[in-house]
C-alpha cells in the first residue's frame, strides 16, 4: 500500500515491518537496517564508483577529509554513483525518511567514509551536536542511511555502536560531541559491532553514539553515506552537493521533489569542509 505521494506506508516486503514499527524501532535503538536491500552486484558496482571518486578526490587539495589514521571521507555530488536514483527511491528508504522526517524530507548529504588497513578506533562520538527538537522534544530531525561496499569481516573495523544512546543530553560532551572517557564504559557495555553484507542498507541517527574500530586486516572498508533531513534541520548549509541542468531534468519528480541542492551548467570538484577535528588523531 503507498500514500498518495507514493511513500510506503504498508508492511516492507521482506521485513513484514510496517512505518510505525521502523519508526519505534529507530527511535528505540537509534539504528534500523534492512538486510539485503540491494543485490551484490549493485553493490559492487557502488564499490566501483566509490574507488573512482576516492582516487579522483585524493589527486587535489581537500579532495579528501581524514577522520583518523588511515581513514577518509568524501562528499560526492549524485551523478557520481550510477546508484542513486535505485537507492533514494528504494521503498524501505523511502519508508523509513517519511515515517522519520515526515512526508517533505530533504535529501542533503552523499558521500562516503574509508577505513583502510592500519585505520584505528576512533573516539566515541556522535556526528554533530543535538538540535533542541531533540533535546527538548525528543525528536530525530535527520538520518544517516550506510551501505557497506564490501562484505564485513571481524578484522575489517566494524562500525560500533551504542544502541539508545542517540536522546543522550551530550551538554557536558567536548564540543557536544565527545563524551568524556570517564563514561567510555558505559558506552563499550551497549556497543554492537555490525557486519553488514554488500547490499544492506542501514539507517541511523547520527546523534547515536558511535565510532569506527581498528582494521587489523589489509583490507579497505568504503561505506556509502546518504544524509536526509527533516524540514528546517539546516544540515544541507554544510554540505556542497550539486547536480547538472542535464542530470535534473532526467530524475524522476519524486527525487526532485526531496533533493535539496543547487542545480548548475557544470560540477565543481567539492572541497571537503566536514571536518571533524575530534578524529583527526583516532583513539586507542
Amino acid at each position: 500500500m503507498t500514500s498518495t505521494t507514493g511513500t510506503t506506508t504498508g508492511p516492507d516486503p521482506e521485513t513484514g515491518l510496517r512505518t510505525d514499527e521502523l519508526v519505534a524501532a529507530l527511535y528505540r535503538d537509534g539504528i534500523v537496517a534492512r538486510p539485503g536491500a540491494f543485490s551484490p552486484a549493485w553493490a559492487d558496482r557502488l564499490r566501483e564508483d566509490v574507488e573512482a571518486a576516492f582516487e579522483e578526490a585524493r589527486s587535489r587539495p581537500d579532495g579528501a577529509v581524514g577522520r583518523g589514521p588511515h581513514r577518509f571521507y568524501v562528499e560526492i555530488h549524485p551523478e557520481q554513483l550510477r546508484g542513486f536514483v535505485d537507492l533514494v527511491e528504494h521503498p524501505w528508504v523511502r519508508q523509513v525518511c517519511a515515517g522519520v522526517l515526515g512526508e517533505d524530507y530533504e535529501i542533503v548529504e552523499l558521500g562516503f567514509d574509508i577505513p583502510f588497513a592500519g585505520a584505528v578506533n576512533q573516539p566515541w562520538h556522535r556526528d554533530f551536536p543535538a538540535p533542541e527538537a531533540t533535546r527538548r522534544d525528543r525528536r530525530l530531525t535527520s538520518l544517516a542511511f550506510n551501505l557497506t561496499g564490501v562484505d564485513t569481516a571481524e578484522d575489517m573495523g566494524p562500525f560500533e555502536i551504542a544502541p539508545g544512546t542517540q536522546f543522550d543530553d551530550g551538554a557536558d560532551f567536548d564540543h557536544e560531541m565527545f563524551p568524556p572517557r570517564s563514561v567510555y564504559g558505559r558506552y563499550e557495555q551497549l556497543a554492537v559491532r555490525k557486519h553488514p553484507r554488500r547490499g544492506d542498507v542501514s539507517a541511523r541517527s547520527a546523534l547515536t553514539v558511535h565510532r569506527g574500530t581498528r582494521n587489523f586486516s589489509e583490507k579497505a572498508r568504503p561505506v556509502l553515506v546518504l544524509g536526509v533531513d527533516a524540514p528546517g534541520a539546516g544540515n544541507a548549509e554544510h554540505h556542497d552537493m550539486a547536480v547538472t541542468r542535464a542530470y535534473w531534468e532526467q530524475l524522476p519528480e519524486r527525487v526532485r521533489a526531496h533533493l535539496r541542492c543547487p542545480v548548475v551548467d557544470e560540477l565543481t570538484p567539492i572541497a571537503q569542509k566536514h571536518t571533524i577535528e575530534g578524529l583527526v588523531m583516532g583513539d586507542a
